[in-house]
C-alpha cells in the first residue's frame, strides 16, 4: 500500500502471494486465544473484510485459498464476491491448535501459564497448551501456500486467508529465517495482510501488516 492509501500493484514483477489476515472476532476483542476454535466474524469484521476485499480485489488475483475455519472462510467469501473466484479451503491454513489455552485470554494465560508464556516470547520451542509447535504450523501451512503459487500464471497473485499466528510462521519459514526469529515479524492487525514476492534467490517480503493502519493488533498470537 502506498503512502496515499492506494494499494500497490506488483504485476509485471513475478509471482506474488498476499498472506491476509480474517476479519474481527469477538474473542479478538476480548483478547481471548482462538487457535483451532471456529468462532466467527463480528459485524465490525465483516465490515472490515468488505472493505479490504474492495482493495484487494483491484489486484486482480488469479486465486483464493482459506483457512477453512469460518472467520477465515468468511473474510475469503467477501473477495469472492468481488472477483468471482473460487475458494479453495484447506485445513492445512488453520491457526495454531493450542490446547488448553484455547478460551482463555491474555491475562489468564499468563496468570496460569506464565513460564510457558514467558518461554514462547523468548523465541524457545513451546507447546503452548500442550498443542502445536510454531514449526508444526509451518510444516503443514507453507506447503499449501508453495502448491498454490506454483499454478500461478508468471506475473500471477495468490490470495491466502488465514490466522495471525499461522501468516506469521508460513512468512518465517518461506523467508527462510530461523523459528526463533519469526517473533521479530510482528503481527497482524485484523484484515490486514503482508505481500510476499518471488525473487532471484527466493521469497521476499514486500509489504507487511498493510491495509487498514493504524488499527491494533487484537487477538491470536500478537
Amino acid at each position: 500500500m502506498s503512502a496515499t492509501g492506494e494499494v500497490t500493484d506488483h504485476r509485471g514483477r513475478g509471482r506474488r502471494v498476499i498472506l491476509w489476515r480474517h476479519g474481527q472476532t469477538s474473542w479478538n476483542v476480548e483478547r481471548r486465544f482462538q487457535g483451532s476454535t471456529d468462532v466467527e466474524l463480528t459485524e465490525t469484521g465483516v465490515g472490515q473484510a468488505r472493505r479490504a476485499a474492495r482493495l484487494l480485489a483491484s489486484l486482480r488475483p488469479d486465486a483464493i485459498v482459506s483457512s477453512d475455519l469460518l472467520r477465515a472462510a468468511n473474510t475469503a467469501a467477501e473477495l469472492a464476491a468481488l472477483t468471482g473466484l473460487d475458494v479453495t479451503r484447506d485445513e492445512g491454513l488453520r491457526e495454531t491448535y493450542a490446547g488448553v489455552w484455547q478460551g482463555l485470554t491474555h491475562d489468564e494465560i499468563i496468570t496460569r501459564h506464565g513460564e510457558e508464556y514467558a518461554a514462547w516470547k523468548r523465541g524457545e520451542a513451546v507447546r503452548r497448551g500442550g498443542g502445536e509447535l510454531e514449526t508444526e504450523v509451518a510444516d503443514r501451512a507453507a506447503p499449501v501456500v508453495l502448491r498454490h503459487a506454483d499454478k500461478l500464471p508468471e506475473d500471477g497473485t495468490l490470495v491466502v486467508v488465514s490466522h495471525g499466528g499461522t501468516i506469521r510462521t508460513t512468512i518465517g519459514r518461506l523467508l527462510g529465517l530461523e523459528a526463533q526469529h519469526w517473533e521479530s515479524l510482528g503481527g497482524l492487525s485484523n484484515c490486514c495482510w503482508s505481500v510476499l514476492g518471488e525473487g532471484a534467490r527466493g521469497w521476499r517480503l514486500l509489504e507487511h501488516n498493510a491495509g487498514t493502519l493504524p488499527e491494533p493488533v487484537l487477538g491470536d498470537d500478537d
